[in-house]
């Protein structure tokens, strides 16, 4: 199992430089684990996309078909006053925005529920360095 961001998670829908590895990572481990906000995050990176002209009207249908998929198959940390609760302490310790700290914490609590560890998957560069500080393994890019 492996927790995802969405900065990850959009790389599986469309097609970015990073998408080839974050296909084989999915292959090598298919239970993804994501924060319950995460579909909405992506879902407004491709619509961001789409306003930019990086993603024509046939390629964001593709992309929007490859979420629900993903969402129909992916766990979800769903505990809303738990990781509030820690995002707000993670605010004051990293350097973090807040969707990114509500994705730390939620992989924090699922940690601990899971007891055993597992690898947190992100290409924000400010989420990777607070979440190998909080103990994590990382995979990034």
């Amino acid at each position: 199992m492996r927790f995802w961001d969405s900065s990850a998670i959009v790389p599986l829908v469309c097609a970015e430089p990073t998408s080839p590895t974050c296909r084989a990572w999915l292959r090598r481990d298919p239970v993804m684990l994501v924060w319950v906000l995460a579909a909405t995050e992506v879902t407004s990176a491709l619509s961001r996309k789409h306003r930019e002209r990086a993603l024509d009207t046939r390629a964001l249908r593709a992309a929007q078909r490859r979420l629900k998929k993903l969402e129909a198959a992916w766990n979800e940390v769903v505990q809303l006053d738990s990781v509030r609760a820690r995002a707000h302490a993670l605010l004051g310790a990293h350097d973090l925005r807040a969707a990114d700290a509500l994705h730390l914490a939620a992989a924090l609590l699922a940690r601990e529920q899971a007891g055993s560890p597992f690898e947190l998957v992100t290409f924000d560069h400010r989420l990777a360095a607070a979440a190998q500080r909080e103990g994590f393994t990382v995979l990034s890019v």
